[in-house]
């Protein structure tokens, strides 16, 4: 990319809209918090720590200057002086979820077109218990950015941010690419988000710069196989199974087939078969993590719609949303075919994971408008207990696998010495998994906001313009 002259006027005008954002937070935090404060205690909750282990039940957990000082059970909690008690009985408490999916746009227009949010998707993300998240692929670095720096300054609310670059496609010149992740790097970015149609040779080329730089690489790879990306160094594959061409049987080196013609090739084979768990074996052998995002393509096999995303869309969106919904459900053979590829990822995810492979989780809001922020997320943990996991592994899976990759120590389980990064659902996870929709309370770094007043700043808004 070359040098762009710089434009005094939209620079004015940006400053002027950050001022109006901040002004508008300092309104808004007093009415989303819901308690803070030095010591709290959270008495009488079921905990689903982090850990897989199996839930626990009467504990108490208590919280102070923003960190989790003891958790036990509730009749063995030694309190401190001053202490605020909030008593969770019939609540489940969870870490903090980590999106490593979590994009800060949107799909509008039946998936033909994206549109930056990053702001109301922060809130929609928090209110949803995502504490922090990575964006894994950017269509506005700045705006990204910005918020990230607005959020670490106290000026917004919302989680952790951890830059994701914008899509790194084929390079005429890879002279280029080397050079602009050099720029990325030097804009805060922590890891690369490789796109389908890059070639083998700037794969490693873009592997190689990442590592001089302090960066991960993470891909939605097409052109590349999923066994040649470990053996080049990849450090992350989005989506899993089903976008890898590997096992096409026309396959062109570096070249990105038909997706719909690769799933044909895919769907006549078994998870079990010799090819897809040797590649299982060169993803684990070279401790490549995958990203399940099964939200996103649950939208494409069944004509389901969940009420919350219509709460927030505007009223044009809400319109074309219902009329993309009435179509699909009427296209049989289409839900049919993606039912069966949603089923072989499943597969693919639980045999990654029963080998010993790490598998993260990320909401994606793509497809066809159907995956929104942080409702995707809590959609995800949902399939992956259909998937077959338990519901503290799918909790695992969305928290501290996600904070282990990033290398965050602070946060990703419930422990004594971890940032207070939490969420407290209505409801027990253990008897019914579709209580990780009942958010009630987020906690990041102590403070604890309320997830509905977080979802009604942005009721009837996403799709506006910021």
């Amino acid at each position: 990319m070359g040098r762009r002259r710089i434009d005094l006027k939209r620079i004015v005008l940006c400053l002027c809209t950050v001022s109006l954002c901040v002004a508008g937070c300092e309104r808004n935090k007093p009415d989303v918090v819901r308690v803070q404060g030095p010591r709290i205690a959270l008495t009488h909750v079921e905990l689903i720590d982090g850990t897989g282990t199996t839930a626990k039940q009467d504990q108490t957990i208590v919280i102070e200057n923003g960190r989790i000082t003891s958790v036990g059970p509730a009749d063995e909690a030694k309190m401190p002086p001053d202490v605020q008690v909030l008593d969770l009985s019939g609540h489940t408490m969870l870490p903090g979820l980590v999106g490593m999916h979590n994009h800060l746009f949107y799909a509008v227009d039946g998936g033909t077109r994206y549109i930056g949010v990053p702001r109301p998707f922060a809130r929609l993300y928090l209110a949803a218990g995502v504490t922090s998240l990575r964006t894994a692929g950017s269509i506005d670095l700045q705006k990204d950015s910005t918020l990230k720096h607005d959020i670490d300054a106290g000026r917004e609310i919302g989680p952790k941010i951890h830059l994701s670059s914008p899509y790194i496609r084929r390079y005429a010149d890879p002279a280029m690419l080397k050079r602009e992740i050099g720029t990325f790097a030097d804009a805060g970015v922590t890891s690369l988000k490789i796109y389908t149609d890059l070639p083998r040779e700037q794969l490693a080329l873009a592997v190689a710069a990442a590592r001089a730089r302090g960066l991960t690489v993470t891909g939605h790879l097409c052109a590349v196989g999923f066994t040649e990306a470990a053996a080049l160094g990849i450090d992350n594959l989005e989506h899993g199974l089903i976008v890898d061409t590997e096992f096409y049987s026309k396959k062109v080196a570096d070249q990105c087939p038909d997706w719909s013609e690769t799933l044909k090739d895919l769907l006549a084979m078994q998870v079990t078969s010799q090819p897809i768990q040797d590649m299982i074996t060169a993803l684990i052998g070279h401790h490549v993590a995958v990203t399940s995002t099964l939200a996103v393509f649950e939208s494409f096999a069944r004509a389901t719609t969940d009420s919350r995303v219509e709460t927030v869309l505007t009223h044009g969106l809400l319109e074309r949303y219902r009329d993309y919904v009435k179509r699909q459900s009427v296209d049989a053979r289409s839900l049919a075919a993606w039912e069966k590829v949603l089923k072989l990822e499943m597969a693919f995810e639980r045999s990654f994971v029963e080998r010993g492979g790490m598998l993260l989780a990320g909401a994606d809001p793509t497809g066809w408008g159907g995956v929104l922020a942080g409702f995707a997320d809590h959609r995800n943990i949902e399939l992956l207990v259909e998937a077959g996991f338990t519901i503290e592994q799918a909790i695992q899976i969305a928290s501290a696998n996600g904070a282990a990759f990033l290398g965050d120590t602070q946060t990703g389980t419930v422990a004594p010495g971890k940032l207070a990064d939490l969420a407290v659902c209505r409801g027990s996870l253990a008897s019914d998994v579709r209580n990780v929709r009942n958010v009630a309370i987020v906690f990041k770094s102590g403070v604890g906001y309320d997830s509905a007043k977080l979802i009604d700043i942005e009721r009837g808004r996403v799709g506006a313009t910021e």
